[in-house]
């Protein structure tokens, strides 16, 4: 049986994904101003591995495993 959570989840992935996406659109911008000749696939790369681990620090802050 599929838990609440699950369907909560579910009905909002779509708005999470749009969310993220511009969320890294506008890191993108920092690089553009500070850096005009930067290569967006290595920004967008460098962004989403600050993501990654912001992801990672926040999942262990919430299972209370602080790295």
């Amino acid at each position: 049986m599929v838990k609440v959570e699950q369907l909560e989840m579910d009905a909002h992935r779509a708005q999470l994904t749009a969310d993220v996406k511009v969320m890294v659109e506008k890191y993108r911008c920092f690089f553009d101003w500070d850096a005009p000749k930067a290569d967006e696939f290595i920004s967008d790369r460098l962004i989403l591995q600050a993501v990654r681990q912001v992801l990672c620090n926040i999942e262990a802050e919430s299972s209370g495993n602080t790295p």
